[in-house]
């Protein structure tokens, strides 16, 4: 089944280790502002990990709140991911 583009939903995280923090959400969208995110993210060598399950608790965070503990553990297998391709070879 193809995805509906006003369905589309995205959510980008922020992540510090310097701060001590967990990630944080510092946009999110639907439609035409997850496209704007992705296309974003593509320009400047963001990788993309798509999780439709995950965006759709993360969207349900405010901008700037920190992730749940309940969510470290999904939001950590992303950061791995993200640390494998950024991974120089």
């Amino acid at each position: 089944m193809a995805e509906n583009p006003s369905q589309r939903r995205a959510v980008a995280l922020a992540y510090d280790p310097a701060t001590g923090g967990a990630p944080k959400v510092v946009a999110k969208g639907k439609g035409r502002t997850a496209a704007q995110i992705l296309d974003l993210a593509a320009k400047n060598g963001v990788p993309v990990r798509r999780d439709p399950a995950l965006v759709s608790v993360l969207s349900r965070l405010n901008l700037d709140q920190e992730i749940p503990p309940e969510l470290y553990r999904a939001v950590a297998a992303i950061l791995a991911f993200l640390n494998r391709v950024n991974r120089p070879q």
